[in-house]
């Protein structure tokens, strides 16, 4: 009897596989459903709804306030003035360091040499000697926690053979990123004529870094420590490490032409945000602009999540598939930064075929999630299909009956 079950599977699915038409019905339907996230550019984007009449009386002459993960500026005052960035220059310094550590061109472990030239910066330092090697490790906790000169210094004349050879690849990076207000002279930030560069241009490579390189906070939020077996004691110049709650970094500078820079970073609830402020009048103030910068946008913006990248939106039939379903799931998390208030005016349309036909290929798009404010389209997601579905063909279909039948047998 299962012998003659058997053979009339088989014949069914011969006849199926084998016939020249198949009726398959699609039909595209969508769903308005109330959300509460606005998708932004990924860009470094002008906001129009923030304007340069300094509301929040900043006493620094440049600042600006971005969200980090969509680049989006909230907050902006003097932004592309061209200004003596001081030590926030190491910012660039350290992108070009990390991006030396993710290629494999130097280790955490790998220990840098001190020149005369290093040995003999002025400014911030641990006092290098040309005697001793210092590795990479030390030295980023050295250039983050105590902005030391001799350090970045010896770094950048590793990586790059001289400093002027590190400085031309500070440049080459800083064109690539959009600097277009940025000229670098040194890989230090004492101060030199046209070594200058804005608000607008710390906070792209301040993005840059903290974004593609996150570990960087692991040194940048050091508030002490210590190097050379507890001989030589860091505590770092950056205040707000220590009184900002969230606090990441990231860079402070001051010489007596910059006056007092920082770039600082914060994350609160999933929302991350950079600012920066240039030639504030004294170190108080340029902390004290900073936090009002923060305060701004954290209680004004929020970073909300709505999924997770491969989670699953909706199950769709499938049409000549071994499979009878797919799962179309996230592309990439829908996670977008939200102004406070405006939340009842968010919608998603849902756009999916109600059947597919396979073959199916893992990540194949198969509809899209689109998201909207008071009916203005602003960002849309991809759907995509969570695994693969074959066809339905004469011999993976009998291939698989027997794995079904054997698995029967063996109940």
């Amino acid at each position: 009897m299962q012998k003659l079950k058997f053979i009339c599977s088989i014949s069914i699915i011969t006849i199926i596989c084998l016939t020249t038409s198949c009726f398959s019905f699609s039909e595209y339907y969508t769903w308005s459903v109330l959300d509460k996230s606005i998708p932004v550019s990924t860009d470094l984007t002008e906001n129009n709804e923030t304007s340069d009449n300094n509301f929040l009386n900043l006493e620094a002459e440049s600042a600006i306030l971005i969200e980090q993960n969509s680049g989006k500026i909230l907050y902006e005052h003097n932004i592309h003035e061209r200004l003596h960035p001081a030590s926030v220059t190491k910012v660039m310094s350290l992108l070009l360091i990390m991006e030396a550590l993710d290629s494999g061109k130097i280790t955490l472990d790998t220990q840098i040499p001190c020149s005369s030239n290093a040995s003999s910066m002025g400014g911030s330092q641990i006092w290098l000697d040309t005697t001793e090697t210092l590795s990479v490790n030390d030295m980023l906790k050295a250039i983050c926690v105590v902005s030391a000169n001799d350090c970045v210094m010896a770094l950048s004349e590793y990586l790059g053979g001289t400093e002027e050879g590190f400085v031309q690849m500070m440049n080459t990076r800083a064109k690539e990123l959009g600097m277009n207000d940025t000229t670098f002279k040194n890989c230090h930030g004492l101060d030199e004529d046209e070594h200058l560069t804005s608000a607008y241009d710390i906070a792209l490579m301040s993005r840059e870094l903290l974004t593609n390189h996150p570990t960087i906070t692991n040194y940048s939020t050091i508030w002490t420590d210590t190097l050379r077996d507890g001989k030589s004691a860091l505590s770092n110049t950056n205040k707000l490490v220590r009184n900002y709650a969230g606090c990441t970094g990231l860079k402070t500078g001051s010489t007596s032409l910059a006056l007092f820079n920082l770039s600082a970073s914060a994350t609160r609830d999933g929302l991350s945000l950079i600012a920066v402020v240039m030639k504030a009048p004294t170190s108080a103030l340029r902390f004290s602009n900073a936090t009002s910068l923060l305060d701004y946008g954290f209680s004004n913006y929020s970073y909300k999540s709505f999924g997770n990248q491969g989670e699953t939106v909706k199950q769709i039939a499938v049409t000549k598939g071994l499979s009878e379903t797919v799962n179309a799931v996230y592309e990439t998390s829908p996670s977008f930064l939200i102004k406070k208030g405006e939340e009842s005016g968010i919608t998603y349309e849902i756009n999916l075929n109600e059947s597919v036909q396979a073959p199916i290929s893992q990540g194949q798009t198969l509809g899209t999630i689109k998201y909207s404010l008071n009916g203005t389209e602003l960002a849309s997601v991809n759907l995509v299909a969570e695994t693969s579905v074959d066809k339905i063909q004469l011999f993976n279909m009998i291939k698989h009956i027997f794995n079904n039948w054997f698995t029967l047998l063996r109940i």
